[in-house]
């Protein structure tokens, strides 16, 4: 197994199981943001009806409070007015005291009221406490999504180039290369072979120049002789 090879093997290893941690977390922290966010639309609508309620109550309480204050001014104007005898004092007492009873049940509902309005406050903020809670478990799994999706964007992109470098191995490219470096050689020793052609080759005529060389001397030698006798010497 080449070098590339084993690169790819082992980065190949290493994207895959970096995507099986990935791919899931993925898919379920965006089915958890879905539901959290259908919890907080709900939880919204409940803590809205709520705080509602209570701003009614706590309205209506005060209401009742005004209300009995109201019937207590109203029975001392009537006592004030029978002391300045404007009216007849009996009569007065009367309806001071009608007006005090009515101020006494108008006491009763603002107990009531402020009772009820007060638990609805605490419910809102109660309700309010989860929502913030809701809103900020979403916040966080979106900032994780963002980073889960980018580990797997990353994690994608090396297993892509691990495949181009398996490729480029499995293509043949280094056992080109090796066929090349033998046509070379074999083209040099060729080349070789042909510059020693040459040189016997010139051995062999300088051999033969030689040889010839040789005879015309011999033949010259002769020919001396041969004038030297015929001129007595």
């Amino acid at each position: 197994m080449s070098i590339f090879q084993r690169i790819f093997k082992f980065a190949q290893a290493e994207s895959h199981a970096v995507l099986d941690k990935i791919e899931d977390p993925i898919k379920l922290t965006e089915q958890g943001i879905r539901d959290l966010k259908n919890d907080l639309q709900a939880a919204m609508s409940s803590l809205a009806d709520v705080k509602s309620m209570a701003i009614n109550t706590r309205k209506q309480a005060e209401a009742a409070k005004s209300r009995a204050a109201e019937y207590e001014k109203k029975a001392m104007l009537l006592l004030q007015k029978a002391q300045f005898e404007d009216m007849n004092m009996a009569e007065a007492e009367r309806l001071a005291t009608m007006a005090l009873e009515e101020k006494g049940r108008q006491d009763e509902e603002f107990t009531r009221l402020n009772a009820e309005a007060e638990q609805h406050e605490k419910m809102s903020a109660q309700l309010q406490s989860n929502v913030n809670k809701i809103k900020s478990t979403i916040t966080k799994y979106e900032n994780e999504l963002r980073t889960l999706k980018a580990r797997a964007k990353t994690a994608q992109a090396t297993r892509k180039v691990n495949e181009q470098i398996a490729k480029v191995d499995t293509s043949g490219t280094v056992a080109m290369l090796e066929r090349m470096k033998e046509k070379v050689a074999a083209d040099e020793s060729l080349a070789a072979a042909y510059a020693d052609l040459a040189a016997d080759n010139n051995s062999l005529e300088n051999e033969i120049d030689a040889a010839l060389g040789s005879t015309a001397k011999t033949d010259a030698q002769d020919k001396l002789a041969a004038l030297k006798a015929k001129m007595g010497m």
